[in-house]
């Protein structure tokens, strides 16, 4: 018997969505993303269990998980920061504003703050060329950015 760690409920959850979805052909995608929901994201001990009730190799749970960029294998933040390192953003200085939010977040693209609050990623276009160089924090956009402007943007989301 698999081991359920803290998340019980939603372990029982899982396991009547499963079940639900045992009758359709290629189920695993739906059952995952629908985990993902469960659980915020997708950690090694809920693949585990999927694998084990769907009796399917973990490999193959594993493998659909980090090909598809949709599903996290690591809790998120409160708010998702994107930085666009599209081709207009890379040419007016979006390594910069990396290097900014960096230094301000003291984690590196693909990270979560240790309390939390933020989770840097980044993305190939935000369809905001003409603000060069741009971030989004969860749906607001900014752009023309510089440090100060990062600073200003992080000081809304500090409260």
């Amino acid at each position: 018997m698999h081991k359920q760690p803290a998340h019980n409920a939603c372990y029982t959850k899982l396991s009547e969505i499963i079940q639900a979805n045992r009758h359709i052909d290629g189920p695993l995608i739906q059952v995952l993303h629908q985990a993902q929901e469960l659980f915020g994201y997708i950690p090694t001990e809920v693949q585990q269990f999927v694998a084990q009730e769907m009796e399917i190799p973990p490999s193959t749970v594993r493998g659909v998980v980090t090909f598809y960029n949709f599903f996290r294998t690591e809790p998120q933040g409160q708010h998702t920061i994107n930085i666009c390192l599209g081709t207009a953003c890379h040419v007016k200085g979006a390594q910069r504003i990396v290097d900014v939010l960096v230094d301000e977040l003291g984690i590196h693209v693909g990270e979560t703050t240790a309390d939390g609050r933020f989770t840097l990623t980044a993305v190939r276009c935000v369809g905001a060329c003409g603000l060069a160089p741009v971030m989004m924090i969860d749906d607001e956009v900014y752009g023309k950015l510089d440090r100060e402007k990062v600073r200003e943007a992080l000081q809304r989301y500090a409260a």
